[in-house]
């Protein structure tokens, strides 16, 4: 099995207060993956983690994601950068003191974009890290792009280009939300699936983020997982909360939670 795991920024960080991490939860997700994969030594696994109240917080105030062209968004570029690589280290050092052997890939070192969308990625690394049966850590970080000079490159963007070079078998994007909802902000109904076939009956119901979220909340999310099962029909891709004990091992050993995501025709 081959899963990609995203932990995501509202999870892992209060993105309603910069530069805050949620040490107490990212060390309890960095143990649930660790117990996973004792329970099961053969699986292979690629991690991600947004940026929440880090990255996001001055790619808003410089816009970031929209373009990099004058001084001063050169510079918001790097405080951006900054920011996504402090939170990358913090959860890379709570993963690596479980014993876990992850290896961070940082997307603005590998890849370039083009108005957003991925032109390269030098692949070599990372496949030879999966070999070797190390983890690799990706996350939301700048990148440079061939129209705009700079913008922003989400976990989930970064999920698709990988999913279509890698062909996990899953894709698991850990939040807050329970799942995707149809009566936010209750979220007490959960929408079981969500296909192709069905996605325009469900539009209505997709939102954005409550806090701070560049890269456009839960619509894109459904959006960029459907990218995802529509170009590799096997693959499927659950969207959940993280923040119940027990809930990320408990996917990584088979289980159903929150929202599928699944390819079925029109």
């Amino acid at each position: 099995m081959f899963y990609f795991l995203k932990l995501g920024g509202s999870l892992i960080t209060d993105k309603n207060n910069p530069h805050t991490a949620k040490m107490e939860t990212i060390n309890r997700l960095a143990a649930e993956i660790m117990r996973a994969r004792l329970k099961h030594p053969e699986m292979k696994l690629l991690l991600g983690h947004g940026s929440g109240s880090f990255g996001h917080t001055p790619a808003a105030r410089y816009h970031t994601r929209n373009g990099v062209r004058t001084t001063t968004e050169w510079l918001g570029f790097v405080e951006v950068w900054r920011e996504a690589r402090a939170l990358n280290q913090i959860v890379l050092d709570a993963l690596l003191d479980t014993g876990l052997p992850v290896i961070s890939f940082p997307s603005s070192a590998l890849a370039i974009t083009d108005r957003g969308a991925v032109t390269s990625w030098d692949m070599a690394p990372l496949k030879t890290a999966l070999i070797q049966g190390q983890i690799p850590l990706v996350f939301g970080d700048v990148v440079y792009d061939i129209s705009l000079g700079g913008t922003i490159l989400s976990t989930e963007e970064a999920f698709v280009y990988l999913a279509r070079h890698l062909n996990p078998g899953r894709v698991m994007l850990a939040g807050l939300e329970p799942g995707v909802c149809s009566d936010l902000p209750d979220c007490k109904n959960i929408i079981p699936e969500i296909t192709p076939a069905n996605i325009q009956q469900i539009a209505p119901w997709l939102t954005g983020s409550s806090a701070v979220d560049v890269t456009g909340g839960m619509a894109e999310k459904v959006k960029l997982m459907l990218s995802v099962v529509n170009q590799n029909h096997t693959t499927d891709a659950l969207i959940f909360s993280g923040e119940m004990q027990g809930q990320v091992e408990n996917v990584l050993k088979g289980e159903q939670a929150g929202t599928r995501i699944y390819f079925k025709g029109v």
